[in-house]
């Protein structure tokens, strides 16, 4: 729950053609190359609207934290939280090339986590998407998500939507973490 006074908005963005789950597309970051300038376009358009001050977070999942790595360098965001994540393209947290806060959960039975978490150039085309946020190599504040699947992350009531709430209000050191 936020502090009495605290005013809050949650704007959720799909600002691009998603790859079907079961597809080629989905192990490519073609989509999310495309979505990143739209991203970057309406965080900047946001910011406008909300001013100078603002806090400004971005809650990325599943296929979406590809499209948060993209167009993180620059983004003028205090905390980027990856959950459900196959990878961002970035080999690290600092690879990303952000000043804001890079977060990482997975849920216990979520099925990303049988992913394989590489990136390989065959024949021009990037297939897959690196190094799982979560882990250690890549350097992300891991947090807990609690035993949720894949689309569970925002559930009411759940570990994983607690740590985002808190994250999304610059609560960090209430971040439950894993």
């Amino acid at each position: 729950e936020a502090p009495k006074g605290t005013r809050t908005a949650v704007v959720a963005w799909l600002g691009y053609r998603t790859p079907a789950t079961i597809s080629a597309t989905v192990l490519t970051p073609g989509r999310a190359e495309q979505a990143a300038p739209q991203l970057r376009a309406f965080v900047a358009e946001l910011r406008a609207i909300a001013g100078p001050g603002t806090r400004i977070s971005l809650l990325c999942h599943s296929y979406g934290t590809v499209v948060c790595g993209r167009a993180a360098p620059g983004l003028d965001v205090a905390d980027i939280a990856l959950v459900g994540s196959p990878g961002t393209g970035a080999d690290s947290a600092a690879a990303l090339h952000t000043r804001a806060r890079v977060w990482a959960a997975r849920g216990s039975d979520d099925w990303i986590a049988e992913v394989p978490h590489v990136k390989a150039d065959l024949f021009g085309t990037t297939l897959g998407f690196g190094t799982d946020p979560v882990s250690p190599a890549f350097g992300a504040q891991v947090f807990a998500a609690g035993s949720g699947g894949h689309s569970d992350y925002f559930k009411p009531g759940s570990v994983s939507l607690t740590n985002l709430a808190r994250i999304a209000l610059g609560e960090t050191k209430e971040v439950t973490r894993a």
